[in-house]
């Protein structure tokens, strides 16, 4: 099983997917923008991208890595990733339930005047113009297709720890 945690950049994917891993037993963390650092390293590069989801590599490849690592580990993969075109999400997904991977979709979402404020004060990057780049995309596809696509963790007024005890929660199968 992939319990995939989408939302945009700054939202807290990466700290709610460690704390995850650690209350679900058998899961690992899979980051799958190893898999675009991975193309952004080919010498001479692919073609000029400003995102590496836009190379067409990078999707099978996502894919891939994950059945294979599941097929070798087994449990479950905790995959924190943002992604904000319906049809790449459409392909990975579709990928993933072709190899009978089962996918637990969920997305962080917080209020834009939130979110803001965690890009603008995150310790650990600062404040950072490539994450503030996607807020509009989160929006647009929170709107249109993202939020109907998963469950939805609302963390405007979460803790991280609090995020990842309802998703823990969500694929065990309680309610809190």
């Amino acid at each position: 099983m992939i319990i995939w945690l989408n939302g945009t950049h700054g939202v807290g994917k990466t700290t709610t997917s460690s704390l995850v891993q650690r209350l679900l037993p058998e899961s690992r963390v899979l980051d799958a923008e190893k898999v675009g650092e991975v193309l952004m390293d080919i010498k001479p590069g692919l073609p000029a991208t400003d995102n590496f989801q836009h190379w067409q590599p990078w999707r099978p490849l996502v894919v891939e890595t994950a059945r294979r690592v599941l097929e070798y580990t087994g449990g479950r993969l905790v995959m924190p990733m943002t992604v904000l075109v319906e049809s790449y999400w459409r392909e990975i997904s579709a990928g993933l339930s072709e190899h009978g991977i089962a996918i637990q979709h969920f997305v962080l979402h917080a209020e834009q005047d939130t979110l803001r404020e965690r890009i603008q004060n995150d310790e650990d990057l600062g404040p950072s113009s490539f994450r503030f780049a996607y807020l509009e995309a989160y929006a647009e596809a929170a709107r249109s297709w993202l939020h109907n696509d998963a469950e939805v963790i609302d963390t405007t007024h979460l803790t991280a720890e609090q995020s990842a005890e309802q998703i823990v929660a969500s694929v065990l199968g309680r309610r809190e």
